[in-house]
């Protein structure tokens, strides 16, 4: 149950806050335990979140926040500092108030007994699974300090991956979006000007514009409607995909799509070669780094497909062989798995692994942008240049049949 208190420190510094116990009088003696005296401590209504909680829900850690603190905390702890005192410095420097008040309770949860890994369990929305347990073997093992700059290095490269692709596909979405902006404006302002215009001439259209000013009138008419059939479409399916047959249909279709189809396996496969080395190199059994890699993946047929692998493996056959009959993972990845096998370095064949992938994923993704580019700018071409030769046939035309 979580516990409201206000006191104040040794120094007679007001503090305020709080904290998470099995009773009043264990919260009590944790924030006595911490050197707090307290002023008040009450439970907080289960009916009524706080305010910490209130703003949690709008908040956000970005990952190259994580990816600071984790190589500030391994620089802290190599340096001598103690895990509480080097968490005090980052929370003292941290410039996000919600990343802040969650390294605050961290620390808190330290000085109450727990471990690291136990207190960044408790914060999910930040510190992924792959990150905890990481941790949790680091603590074990003793070289914490390299675990945390081994999942820096792995969440660098993630957020690396997934900015390339998000910054590869802005230019085609403004531009389809200023198209359709000036489409919607030619059809509600331009062209009702001169269908009013030719119908006062009473001149005889061309067929080309006639078809023209008929097709943007039934838009202007209908526009609305069909706009509304295509989003009652669209929210039917988006709500068939949260089905488990939905999104099995859903991922299933993402991965086999032209040019797309192959940028998201490749995508898929990279983040699964990745957290495989990370947990493995960090010392965790096949077994458990494959149920991480299943809770990681994004996509069903992957996660299905892993789920297979890890069935294999508990039956005693390869991590290769099991891959291998599924389908799901390319010949390299497979030949590569094996190698590491046999040679005892999985992870380095797995970094290896990644690393090829995101070349090609890279180079797909140019290639899909420069086929995406030059398409769109065609269509929208195509668009204006028709609506323009059709205005300008009709004013002639008008200007003939006139004088």
């Amino acid at each position: 149950m979580d516990y409201r208190y206000i006191g104040c420190t040794e120094s007679r510094q007001v503090v305020k806050g709080t904290i998470a116990a099995a009773s009043q009088e264990v919260a009590a003696k944790i924030l006595t335990s911490q050197g707090y005296q307290i002023f008040s401590l009450k439970p907080v209504p289960a009916f009524m979140p706080s305010r910490e909680q209130m703003s949690s829900s709008f908040s956000k850690v970005r990952p190259e926040a994580i990816t600071v603190f984790s190589r500030q905390l391994a620089l802290l702890l190599e340096s001598g500092t103690d895990i509480v005192t080097a968490l005090e410095l980052l929370k003292a420097q941290s410039s996000n108030k919600y990343f802040g008040r969650i390294i605050g309770e961290i620390i808190s949860d330290l000085r109450g007994g727990s471990r690291l890994s136990v207190a960044l369990g408790k914060h999910a929305r930040v510190f992924s699974k792959v990150y905890v347990k990481s941790v949790s073997v680091g603590e074990q093992s003793g070289g914490l300090e390299t675990v945390l700059r081994q999942v820096a290095d792995y969440m660098e490269k993630d957020t690396k991956s997934s900015k390339a692709i998000k910054n590869a596909l802005k230019y085609p979405v403004i531009v389809s979006v200023v198209a359709f902006i000036v489409i919607a404006v030619l059809v509600t302002f331009v062209l009702p000007a001169f269908t009013d215009l030719y119908s006062s001439l009473g001149a005889e259209l061309p067929a080309i514009t006639a078809v023209t000013l008929s097709t943007f009138q039934w838009l202007s008419n209908y526009g609305l409607y069909l706009m509304g059939a295509v989003l009652l479409i669209a929210g039917l399916v988006y709500v068939y995909t949260k089905t488990p047959d939905g999104r099995l249909l859903r991922d299933g279709l993402v991965l086999k799509l032209p040019l797309v189809g192959r940028v998201s396996h490749l995508s898929e496969l990279i983040r699964c070669c990745r957290t495989m080395s990370i947990l493995y190199r960090a010392g965790l059994p096949i077994t458990e780094i494959i149920s991480s890699v299943i809770e990681n993946s994004n996509n069903v047929v992957i996660k299905d497909a892993l789920t297979q692998v890890q069935q294999g493996v508990l039956r005693g056959e390869g991590l290769s062989q099991t891959m291998d009959k599924t389908g799901c993972f390319l010949p390299m990845m497979v030949q590569m798995v094996g190698v590491g096998e046999r040679t005892g370095n999985l992870d380095v064949t797995l970094l290896a692994t990644a690393e090829n992938f995101e070349t090609e994923a890279e180079d797909k993704m140019r290639s899909l942008i420069g086929f995406i580019q030059p398409t769109i700018t065609l269509v929208i071409g195509i668009i204006v240049a028709l609506i323009a030769l059709s205005l300008v046939t009709a004013m002639y035309s008008a200007y003939g049949q006139i004088f």
